[in-house]
């Protein structure tokens, strides 16, 4: 079995494979073990069993999980010296230094691929797509940019590698550099495991309309990949920075600006088959969408004659993710998009994510099929797994 790329069918997920792999798991948690025997409580055993026999037969896939290879840190760690970065491991995690920011402490199960697939197991998650995360690729110069890309996709098809029927990935490129982003869009896109392009919602402070990444999407239009967007640099400066709300609301509202610059910026118009996946459910797009609409309806700005259909036309050009942290809301997200265009997603591992991704999806009521396009469906088809 071979997929359009012509990768061998180690790299495919069969029905028969994943369905495989998700009973294994469920049976592993009915003994009380994860894959790796590690025990857990009685009573999240025998919650762990009902949520398995509920979704059984369902591929339950992760669209939005994160992952560091070792050697990724390594190389921020030694080719980022002459921009101070640093990486260190400490007793109580992990930490980073670049130019994009400082990150911890981090669990190790970021990095750890024995420890994440146990968790995979206890939790009734078959498959993740991993991407980076913070600090992406693009705070450095050609050289560094270009390396660090390699690096994580050289890592994150070698976690693929390992894990053939539990991990896939999201490769990243040099977007500040396009010819250097193409090339390395050619060769990693040919690598096991690699399903999708991972971007940033704006680009060292470039929006994602801007006229440099034209030929980089074009090329990923013409290999049919999927895009998986997640905010970096998040709105509000100084007043969100207490609280936690450079996150908390930057992120969201980071994730619906960049989804406007696609829609407004006409690049969803300009490669028709370029698919886009927004994390955090839409972020703030699926609940303002009507004052979008409003606007483009009464605003000067908006040019009817080069964008002749309102914003929320394009509503259907997207896929999301169930990370809201509400019932309500994913109810919401659901009437708003289809079914059909939604996915499972964790933020595996952040304290903002989700650890048990699939209760919130258990808490709403859903037509049988319905709920397996969610679970797992969707991302199949989207990934061609």
């Amino acid at each position: 079995m071979k997929t359009s790329e012509g990768c061998s069918c180690v790299e495919v997920l069969s029905r028969r494979k994943v369905l495989k792999a998700g009973l294994s798991a469920a049976a592993a948690v009915a003994m009380g073990q994860s894959a790796e025997s590690l025990a857990a409580p009685q009573t999240e055993r025998q919650s762990q069993v009902k949520q398995a026999l509920r979704t059984a037969g369902a591929r339950a896939i992760d669209i939005h999980a994160h992952y560091y290879p070792q050697t990724y840190l390594e190389t921020i760690a030694e080719d980022g010296k002459r921009f101070n970065c640093e990486y260190r491991m400490t007793d109580q995690g992990f930490y980073t230094k670049t130019p994009a920011g400082n990150q911890g402490p981090l669990p190790t199960k970021f990095i750890d691929l024995k420890q994440r697939i146990a968790e995979m197991d206890a939790t009734g998650v078959t498959v993740q797509a991993i991407s980076l995360t913070t600090p992406m690729n693009y705070w450095g110069d050609a050289e560094i940019s270009l390396n660090l890309a390699k690096t994580w996709n050289d890592g994150a098809s070698a976690a693929h590698l390992a894990y053939p029927t539990r991990l896939v990935a999201f490769l990243t490129l040099p977007m500040l550099y396009p010819d250097h982003a193409i090339d390395e869009l050619n060769r990693a896109s040919k690598l096991p495991g690699m399903r999708g392009v991972y971007l940033g919602t704006n680009i060292e402070g470039r929006d994602l309309d801007d006229p440099l990444f034209e030929p980089i999407y074009a090329r990923i239009e013409a290999l049919d990949l999927p895009v998986f967007l997640h905010p970096l640099t998040t709105l509000g400066g100084n007043r969100t920075k207490p609280y936690y709300l450079s996150n908390l609301l930057g992120n969201p509202f980071e994730t619906a600006v960049a989804a406007c610059h696609l829609i407004f910026g006409g690049v969803l118009d300009r490669h028709p088959k370029l698919q886009v996946t927004l994390p955090h459910g839409g972020g703030a797009l699926p609940i303002l969408i009507g004052r979008l609409d409003h606007g483009y309806q009464v605003r000067p700005e908006f040019d009817h004659a080069r964008m002749p259909h309102p914003p929320s036309t394009y509503v259907q050009r997207f896929t999301y993710d169930t990370i809201v942290h509400s019932k309500s809301i994913l109810e919401f997200v659901i009437r708003e998009v289809g079914a059909e265009r939604v996915m499972i997603g964790s933020d595996y591992c952040f304290d903002m994510g989700v650890d048990r991704p699939l209760e919130l999806l258990e808490q709403i009521n859903l037509p049988g099929a319905q709920r397996r396009m969610i679970l797992g469906d969707n991302a199949v088809r989207l990934l061609k797994l």
